[in-house]
C-alpha cells in the first residue's frame, strides 16, 4: 500500500526536491506562459474566404453600432437606456419603471434569442458580431500590425513599438477609445444630452465627465492590455457552452478520422498519414491562442480563422478542403445532422409565447398612464349642504415624445360633479409624471346601506387619447 501512494517532494529546512514535482505544462492557459508570465499573442492574418466575409461584416457592424443612436423611430434612438432617469426606450417604444413585465419579457426574450442562436450555430456571436472582436481583429489589431511593420500578414513584429512609435500608438488608442466611449454613453444618456456635454465645460457636469473617462481607461485597459483575455478569463458566454450546446450544435472542428496521425513534409502513398501536415498555422492564426485540433474548447470563439489557414495549406499541398470546417460533433462522428431536436423546437416555441405575451401586454399601453390613488386623512368630508366630498390623487404619466393638456370628467354617477383639479387642466411634458389633486363631490343620498358608490372617471388628453378608471366613493351609511 505504502509503495503505491504518490512520492511527495522532501523538504530539508529551506530546501524542497523539486525531482518529484510535477512538470507545469507549456501553457496554463494559451496567454500564459509556463512560468506564468504574460504571453502577448500577435496572430498572423489569413484572409481566405470566411475571413473577407467577417471583414464586410465587421466593418458593416462598426458603421452599425456608431449610427444607432443618432437614429430616430418616431423622434426617439433605437436604443436608450437611461438609468438615472428610469426611462429605457427600445425600437421607439418608452418603458418605465411600471412596465416591470414588459422589461422582464424583453430580458426573457434575449436571453432565448441567445441560447437558440448558440443551439443552432455555436459561438458565432462571439466570432462574428461581439464589439470585442469586431473592434479588436479589424481595428487595433490592424494599427498594431502598422506599427510593427506586419501590414496585412501579422505575426511577430519586425520592428519594436518605441520611442516615437509608442508615443504615436498611445496617441491613436486615446482618440479612438475616447471616441467609442462616447458613443458608448450615447446609449446611456442620448446623443443630445452628450452634444451639450461634449460643448459645454467638464466643470459644468463632472459626473459625466468623470463617467467619459473612466469608460476611455477602461477600454484603453482592454484593447491595449486586457485584450483577448476578456473573452478567455472574463466572459462567462464561453462557460455556458456545456449548457447551451449539443452534439449537433454548428462549431468550427478539426476532423480528426481524416488528419490523423499528423505528418510534417512530404507525404507518400502508403505512409498511413493523415492529411494534416502538422504546420501548425491553424494556431499561428487563433486569436486566442489555442489549437483547434484538440478538440472542442471554451476558448475557441468561431473565428474561423483556423478554417481559412487550413485550407490555404490545403490547397497548396493538393488535398481537398475542409479539413477545419464548420461542423458538429455528431456529423465528425459519422452521424446524421438532425436539425429538428428539443433545443431546436423548445427553444422557438418558448421564444413565440414571450413574443406573443410582450406584443399582448404592450397592447395594454396607452399614450398616457392614469392611477387614481385615494387622498389622505378622513375617508371622505360631509358639507352641510348634504353633499360628500371624496379627495384623490390622480397619477397621470405621459407616455409620449410630446407634451399633452388633460382634461377630466365624470361619468358616474351622473349627479357627481368635480369641485378641484389642481389649479388648470393638467399640462405635461413629453414622458413626465404628475400627481394631480382631484376632489370629487356626490349628494350623499346616492349613497346606500353601504356607505359607498362605484363611479367612473374619463381622462382624455388633446390628441384624442382616453382612459376610463373605476374608483369607490365613500360616505356616509343610511
Amino acid at each position: 500500500m505504502m509503495n503505491d501512494a504518490k512520492t511527495l517532494p522532501v523538504i530539508s529546512g529551506n530546501k524542497t526536491d523539486d525531482s518529484s514535482m510535477l512538470e507545469s505544462p507549456e501553457h496554463v492557459l494559451s496567454t500564459l506562459e509556463k512560468d506564468g508570465s504574460r504571453r502577448w499573442l500577435r496572430p498572423t492574418l489569413s484572409t481566405g474566404f470566411w475571413w473577407k466575409w467577417r471583414r464586410w461584416i465587421a466593418y458593416g457592424l462598426v458603421a452599425f453600432f456608431v449610427a444607432l443612436p443618432h437614429i430616430r423611430i418616431g423622434g426617439l434612438p433605437p436604443i436608450l437606456l437611461d438609468v438615472p432617469a428610469r426611462r429605457f426606450v427600445f425600437l421607439g417604444h418608452v418603458f418605465l419603471p411600471t412596465d416591470t413585465l414588459l422589461l422582464a419579457l424583453v430580458m426573457l426574450g434575449v436571453f432565448l434569442t441567445i441560447v437558440l442562436a448558440t443551439a443552432l450555430t455555436g459561438r458565432i456571436w462571439c466570432g462574428w458580431a461581439c464589439p470585442q472582436t469586431v473592434y479588436m481583429e479589424y481595428l487595433f489589431r490592424p494599427i498594431d500590425r502598422w506599427f510593427e511593420g506586419t501590414v496585412g500578414k501579422g505575426g511577430q513584429a519586425k520592428r519594436p513599438i518605441e520611442g516615437w512609435r509608442r508615443i504615436a500608438r498611445w496617441a491613436v488608442y486615446v482618440v479612438l477609445c475616447m471616441f467609442l466611449a462616447h458613443t458608448f454613453l450615447a446609449y446611456f444618456v442620448g446623443t443630445d444630452r452628450l452634444a451639450e456635454w461634449i460643448r459645454s465645460s467638464p466643470i459644468e457636469h463632472p459626473a459625466a465627465f468623470l463617467v467619459m473617462g473612466v469608460t476611455t481607461g477602461l477600454m484603453l485597459f482592454d484593447f491595449l492590455f486586457f485584450r483577448e483575455q476578456l473573452c478567455l478569463i472574463a466572459c462567462p458566454y464561453g462557460r455556458f457552452q456545456s449548457v447551451m450546446l449539443d452534439r449537433q450544435s454548428m462549431i468550427v472542428a478539426y476532423d480528426t478520422k481524416r488528419g490523423e496521425p499528423r505528418k510534417r513534409g512530404k507525404h507518400v502513398p502508403g505512409d498511413g498519414a493523415g492529411d494534416c501536415v502538422d504546420c501548425h498555422q491553424c494556431v499561428r492564426v487563433c486569436p486566442t491562442g489555442i489549437d483547434i485540433r484538440e478538440g472542442l474548447q471554451l476558448e475557441c470563439i468561431n473565428c474561423t480563422q483556423c478554417i481559412d489557414a487550413c485550407d490555404d495549406v490545403m490547397t497548396k499541398v493538393g488535398k481537398p478542403k475542409g479539413l477545419i470546417r464548420y461542423s458538429s460533433q455528431d456529423a465528425l462522428d459519422g452521424k446524421k445532422l438532425k436539425f429538428f431536436r428539443f433545443r431546436t423546437v423548445a427553444y422557438p416555441a418558448l421564444l413565440v409565447a414571450v413574443g406573443i405575451g410582450f406584443l399582448a401586454v404592450l397592447s395594454t399601453k396607452y399614450a398616457f398612464d392614469a392611477r387614481l390613488i385615494r387622498g389622505k386623512g378622513n375617508p371622505f368630508h360631509r358639507h352641510v349642504t348634504g353633499n360628500v366630498s371624496n379627495q384623490f390623487r390622480l397619477r397621470l404619466v405621459n407616455r409620449t415624445n410630446e407634451p399633452r393638456e388633460y382634461s377630466v370628467e365624470i361619468v358616474k354617477p351622473e349627479t357627481a360633479m368635480i369641485r378641484e383639479i389642481g389649479d388648470d387642466s393638467p399640462k405635461l411634458k413629453s414622458n413626465a409624471t404628475e400627481l394631480v389633486p382631484l376632489v370629487v363631490e356626490v349628494p350623499g343620498k346616492v349613497f346606500g346601506p353601504g356607505g359607498n358608490v362605484q363611479g367612473e372617471l374619463r381622462i382624455r388628453d388633446d390628441a384624442g387619447n382616453e382612459r376610463t378608471l373605476q374608483m369607490q366613493l365613500l360616505g356616509p351609511r343610511r
